[in-house]
């Protein structure tokens, strides 16, 4: 058996930082995926405003949440990060990009483009890896430092 390393990426740009992004692999015929990163603001906030893929018909910014055992997910309009701040985005922990109407289930091993809108800062077209949850979060810990 061959263990295969894969190095964390990263952009920077404009005073952002944009932290190994990945989204988990998703069964056949589901319609909807999930996309995470880190964001690191620079000496001045950061806020994301919009996101979009060729891999869904939309990409809408959410948050997830778990009350009386029930996980809850809720669109938000805007996601904003503190300057000197890192807004760490989990499978499972809250904030995510959500991929809706996938065109295509995505596959480990695949890559695929999305660009995030900003306020006030020029749009970032990034490379998002298709990872196991755990693999893409272990990565992106391990560069985040």
């Amino acid at each position: 058996m061959f263990a295969i390393h894969v190095s964390a990426h990263e952009t920077r740009d404009n005073g952002v930082r944009l932290i190994h992004p990945f989204a988990t692999p998703t069964p056949p015929g589901a319609p909807n995926g999930a996309a995470y990163m880190d964001i690191s603001a620079g000496e001045s906030p950061v806020t994301l405003i919009a996101a979009s893929s060729p891999v869904s018909d939309v990409v809408e910014i959410h948050d997830m949440s778990m009350k009386d055992d029930v996980m809850r997910m809720h669109r938000l309009d805007k996601l904003e990060v503190d300057a000197g701040e890192t807004l760490k985005m989990r499978p499972g922990q809250g904030k995510h990009l959500m991929l809706i109407g996938l065109k295509q289930p995505l596959k480990a091993g695949d890559r695929f483009p999305v660009t995030l809108e900003f306020a006030d800062r020029d749009n970032i077209t990034l490379e998002v890896w298709v990872q196991e949850a755990n693999e893409g979060s272990q990565t992106a810990d391990q560069h985040a430092h």
